[in-house]
């Protein structure tokens, strides 16, 4: 089969290769899925400039999430999905290749009547914005969630889950362009950094009383001045580090504030959940995807051969959505 092999840590575009390697075998509880696409998602691009939580070892081939189809399946649950289409959850990496071996429960079937686009950015981003937002933060209606990175996949997302759950959104973005476009999504408004100060248009735009919490995907400078822009007992949510800068805390904003700064990582939460509760999950993405709500602009699709070019369209900013990798068609 063919594969996308990392052989060391390095800038995608200058380390990834295209290698045929012998197919990939199926053990007990697990299955093997026919590959039809993968996002290209920070996530991966981090992993392979080795600046990940976690790094498997090497040589290995990127990709955390996709959609295939089941051609084998071994025990009880690889024996209910074998032949269908599913959303191929890989914690250990490895969905960049035409074929993919995972525990069986990893795999979870996806309806007719979501494309594969749609199916192959299933859970990462739907998850993550659902989570954080309903689970952890549970902003109430009417509250102020301020969030950075706000033009990307996910800001998108929680900008339409504001709208569905009540919550007012502020979004952070670099580029003067978004802020029309984000304005017809439906976010109730947009801060323009560092053009703008955070702080400033926050307490602007709430009237003095600040944002109730805030979810930040950049950490350095801007990151920071989120921290500044929460109200006495708000919560900060770190989800991603894309500046690659730390962020610079006063010990003071927090001590006599009572405001606080908390980490978020998708796959240790995952660990912690029962399999119902992420059953429920699995469900309510699907819905919500329905609605249009959780689903994923697409903004390329390349080849395996094409590899240097989709990371390195996946790394421009202002891409115009996701980009995919294409391994083939039902």
């Amino acid at each position: 089969m063919k594969a996308i092999v990392c052989p060391r840590w390095g800038e995608p575009d200058q380390v990834l290769e295209v290698r045929e390697l012998p197919a990939p075998v199926c053990g007990p509880g697990q299955v093997r899925v026919r590959m039809l696409a993968s996002p290209i998602n920070p996530s991966d691009l981090f992993m392979v400039r080795g600046q990940y939580g976690y790094q498997p070892p090497l040589p290995c081939t990127p990709g955390f999430e996709g959609v295939g189809v089941v051609e084998e399946g071994r025990g009880i649950l690889g024996w209910r999905v074998r032949g269908k289409r599913v959303a191929v959850l890989n914690a250990a990496s490895g969905n960049w290749a035409e074929q993919v071996v995972i525990p069986a429960r990893q795999a979870v079937p996806v309806p007719d009547s979501m494309n594969d686009e749609q199916a192959a950015t299933f859970f990462v981003n739907p998850a993550s914005a659902i989570v954080m937002t309903r689970h952890i933060l549970s902003v109430p209606a009417g509250a102020y969630l301020l969030q950075t990175a706000a033009g990307s996949a996910l800001g998108r997302m929680i900008i339409r889950l504001g709208k569905k759950h009540g919550f007012r959104t502020i979004n952070v973005v670099r580029r003067r362009e978004q802020v029309e476009e984000l304005g017809r999504l439906g976010a109730d408004a947009v801060v323009v950094f560092p053009e703008e100060s955070i702080a400033a248009r926050v307490m602007e735009i709430t009237g003095g009383r600040r944002a109730a919490s805030a979810i930040d995907a950049v950490g350095g400078e801007m990151g920071s001045a989120c921290i500044e822009a929460l109200a006495p007992g708000g919560r900060l949510l770190l989800y991603s580090s894309l500046s690659g800068q730390p962020l610079q805390i006063d010990p003071r904003a927090l001590m006599t504030t009572g405001r606080s700064v908390e980490g978020f990582w998708l796959s240790q939460w995952v660990k912690r959940q029962n399999p119902l509760r992420m059953l429920g999950l699995f469900r309510q993405i699907k819905a919500l995807m329905a609605e249009g709500i959780a689903t994923t602009e697409i903004g390329a699709t390349y080849g395996l051969d094409q590899i240097g070019d989709a990371v390195r369209h996946a790394g421009q900013p202002g891409r115009g959505g996701k980009v995919l990798l294409r391994m083939g068609s039902r």
